[in-house]
């Protein structure tokens, strides 16, 4: 969840160059999208992802949802495509779609209980009776926001020829599944450093088990990273498919 943003147009222009088409886990929602004939991305952000399922010669019905207007902005440059402003919360599907995806590790934002279960049994209620929802979390027990300092910063370039350093810092000492921390942003072109505030909720793989069969939904497949190797410890991923019940 982000608490605060400096500016939702900047990070809607810096979020593909932080986050790159051409990773491993593109290539695994690509795959899961080309095959399902109606697809609602959660959380879909500037819509890389269906976009690039278009691109690719997909012909059915592809559906982003995200709740940032300035995302949807960059969406929008496709008009074959369904953008609907929103999060689960606010739209009402009926066995419309045969795969949702969240990507991004969106599924993160969901930092309740209360939260988790109403988007879960939402996921269900859109889903056709074989359909099928796709998703990521980090694993917890890989520690990974332990890596989340100043020491990490990645330099990107933005259209306009700017140079602009992102980093992050996590609040300490973190104590259970809840993760606070804050983004910086930097340009030379800039008067002053630009921050974001950030919650993310880190849950183990039993724990997700248990909230998925809740809302009528059975794990199909479950990885440990996008090669689909087996969930261990030292997993960065928890990589879920799961099918409603």
């Amino acid at each position: 969840m982000v608490d605060r943003l400096f500016s939702e147009a900047i990070l809607a222009e810096l979020y593909d160059l932080l986050a790159p088409w051409g990773e491993p886990d593109d290539a695994f929602f690509l795959e899961l999208v080309l095959s399902a004939t109606s697809v609602l991305d959660v959380g879909c952000g500037t819509g890389l992802l269906l976009r690039e399922a278009r691109t690719a010669g997909h012909t059915g019905r592809l559906c982003g949802l995200d709740p940032a207007n300035a995302m949807l902005d960059q969406a929008r440059t496709r008009s074959d495509i369904e953008w609907i402003l929103g999060d689960l919360e606010s739209v009402s599907f009926e066995r419309e779609f045969d795969l949702i995806v969240m990507t991004g590790h969106a599924f993160q934002v969901f930092l309740t209980d209360e939260q988790l279960h109403a988007a879960l049994v939402a996921v269900h209620a859109a889903l056709t009776s074989s359909g099928r929802f796709a998703f990521e979390t980090r694993n917890p027990l890989a520690r990974r926001w332990e890596r989340w300092t100043p020491e990490h910063a990645i330099d990107v370039v933005t259209a306009a020829g700017a140079v602009v350093r992102f980093a992050n810092e996590v609040e300490t000492p973190v104590d259970g599944e809840i993760v606070r921390f804050t983004s910086t942003f930097t340009s030379p072109s800039w008067d002053q450093p630009q921050l974001s505030q950030s919650t993310l909720r880190f849950i183990g793989a039993e724990s997700l088990d248990v909230f998925l069969a809740a809302a009528g939904l059975t794990i199909e497949h479950r990885f440990g990273n996008w090669d689909r190797q087996p969930l261990t410890d030292t997993s960065p991923e928890i990589v879920i498919i799961a099918r409603r019940v």
